[in-house]
């Protein structure tokens, strides 16, 4: 099993004040899944995503990647393990400014061990995401969906794991998006594992499985009976 949760609990601490926002969480996600983590503003799943991407610390429980039981790892661990086995795509982009696409998708393989062929590596993912015509172009210079597919191929450079996909079309008009999740699906038929963060219907229909979350707890997990196709706006029944 690539991930296993076993009751994950997240708390914040101000002075006397305890919120609970997290509440035993116990799940897990195989090699190759596409998973949507579906809930309402302020359900737990942006804090739940920040976790499972080693951008924080569960309160308590275990978090177990590829069998490594990674809350038990130091910061510096963390760090590693973050830039070899997770890639991040969110919904405001977070790609360095006065920065050629080029140089934004490089970013991730200079503390890697793909260092030496960087600039190959970084071309090939790009062209995947069709922007091998815009290398050299600065990140102001391309639209919104542009941005979001530098994003993708800053994620998938270093071959990682699982991708993680917070809100990724929330940024991005109708079209774009629909470019965005095909990508995500191409992606995922080609053997990668998706983990999508949303609060759209529309959009966790594109995934094969969906776990909703309200107020901290998993309320359901399902399969996606009618998968929804980004290339043609079908429904897969």
């Amino acid at each position: 099993m690539l991930i296993s949760i076993r009751d994950l609990t997240k708390e914040y601490t101000s002075g006397e004040v305890v919120t609970k926002v997290l509440h035993g969480l116990s799940f897990a996600i195989a090699k190759g899944e596409f998973v949507s983590i579906m809930g309402p503003s302020g359900s737990g799943k942006s804090t739940l995503m920040n976790i499972m991407g080693l951008l924080d610390r569960a309160s308590s429980g275990q978090y177990f990647l590829e069998d490594k039981d990674v809350t038990s790892l130091n910061d510096n661990e963390l760090a590693k393990w973050r830039n070899d086995k997770i890639g991040f795509v969110f919904q405001a982009f977070n790609l360095l400014p006065r920065t050629t696409v080029l140089e934004n998708v490089k970013l991730p393989l200079i503390y890697s061990d793909h260092r030496h062929n960087a600039d190959a590596r970084a071309k090939e993912v790009l062209a995947s995401v069709g922007l091998s015509h815009r290398l050299d172009y600065y990140t102001n210079q391309i639209s919104g969906g542009e941005k979001q597919r530098v994003a993708i191929a800053r994620a998938l450079v270093n071959e990682p794991s699982v991708i993680f996909a917070d809100e990724p079309t929330g940024n991005l008009d109708s079209k774009s998006g629909i470019k965005i999740m095909e990508i995500l699906q191409r992606l995922n038929n080609a053997g990668n594992t998706i983990i999508l963060v949303t609060h759209e219907t529309y959009t966790a229909e594109h995934a094969k499985r969906i776990l909703r979350i309200r107020d901290g707890l998993i309320v359901s997990d399902e399969s996606v009976a009618s998968r929804r196709l980004a290339s043609d706006g079908e429904i897969l029944k």
